[in-house]
């Protein structure tokens, strides 16, 4: 690797691409660990605002849980050459430190707008590398198999407990935003990709506290989330989708990119929309399941899926009920004990 992370990681192969910016496998000094390196150039304040919020986020919990993706360092390139690259946590990062580098960055961004030969910033994340792909390829690759879909509820269920208790909503949950590492004891899912999450600041109930931008994908959005009012209950709604997708391998062709993508959506004439606006368009639209196979869908999976996709929010799962609810599901096998 080249002096813009001074020596410390090389590029092995690029792995991903999007609006976010590059990531890469790489190889941490001069071992054979591997890590993944995530490039975002801070050329935009809109760019700069989802990276800190990514850096926030995942240094609030920083390795306290398996199944959320561990970050291991976060740079800042500032220019090039020996002395360019910079830790940004090496201590206790406070949200008063984030809004310093935030102003930094929009302010060199703004500097290499009047000189076109001064290279914007960058920020690269070092997190673990995850071999297994993003859990919709890995998904798509896998036989439809009831106990990993069980293994699979039950590390995001955990996940998602673990980052409302640590005050984090994720507001953007779906398969490709969760990585698949291969373990010895099986697939081991980490939930990744933090632009768009949030730390709930104070001693608050998360899911008492409000948000008031919408934000996410479409096909996994909470109805309430069109509206623009919505609390962390937005993540259970979208981790119900991805759950049901999951279980049924509903999947669709993404328009732009011709992608086949997981995800539950209802047909509307040729059109598809998604469970949440078919939900907030007529409250009482009942959902059917399953929706795709003839197979009928364990009771009580259906019930869970129907309690994390109530449109009442008082009705909806929080994070810890789900967790409790997903930990007792036997999934059509009999249950430990039971004499059967």
């Amino acid at each position: 690797m080249d002096d813009e992370t001074s020596g410390k990681y090389r590029l092995l192969r690029e792995v991903g691409r999007g609006s976010y910016g590059v990531v890469y496998e790489a190889a941490a000094g001069g071992t054979t660990a591997r890590v993944a390196v995530k490039r975002t150039r801070c050329t935009e304040p809109e760019t700069v605002e989802m990276a800190l919020q990514e850096l926030w986020s995942l240094r609030s919990v920083r390795g306290q849980h398996r199944n959320v993706i561990r970050m291991e360092e976060c740079l800042l390139q500032s220019g090039r050459g020996p002395g360019s690259v910079e830790p940004v946590c090496q201590r206790r990062v406070t949200e008063r430190h984030l809004r310093l580098v935030e102003s930094c960055l929009k302010g060199r961004r703004r500097a290499c707008a009047e000189d076109k030969e001064e290279e914007a910033a960058s920020l690269y994340f070092i997190t673990e590398y995850c071999d297994g792909g993003n859990l919709n390829d890995f998904l798509l690759g896998q036989a439809p198999e009831p106990r990993l879909h069980r293994a699979c509820m039950r590390q995001l269920a955990a996940a998602v407990s673990f980052l409302h208790r640590s005050q984090i909503v994720h507001r953007d949950l779906k398969p490709e935003n969760v990585l698949v590492s291969h373990g010895p004891a099986g697939p081991e899912l980490k939930v990744a990709d933090f632009g768009l999450s949030k730390v709930c600041l104070g001693n608050v109930n998360v899911n008492q506290h409000r948000f008031s931008s919408a934000c996410g994908s479409d096909f996994y959005m909470a109805p309430e989330v069109f509206e623009g009012r919505y609390t962390a209950k937005a993540d259970i709604f979208s981790l119900g989708i991805l759950f049901w997708a999951m279980i049924e391998m509903v999947t669709f062709r993404d328009a732009e990119t011709n992608k086949e993508l997981i995800g539950i959506y209802i047909c509307q004439g040729k059109n598809l929309i998604s469970v949440g606006e078919a939900l907030l368009d007529n409250p009482n639209f009942e959902l059917h399941m399953p929706i795709k196979q003839k197979k009928p869908m364990p009771r009580e999976v259906c019930a869970l899926l129907l309690d994390m996709l109530a449109l009442n929010l008082k009705e909806r799962l929080d994070a810890f009920e789900m967790e409790k609810r997903v930990k007792q599901l036997c999934y059509g096998e009999k249950r430990q004990g039971s004499g059967a």
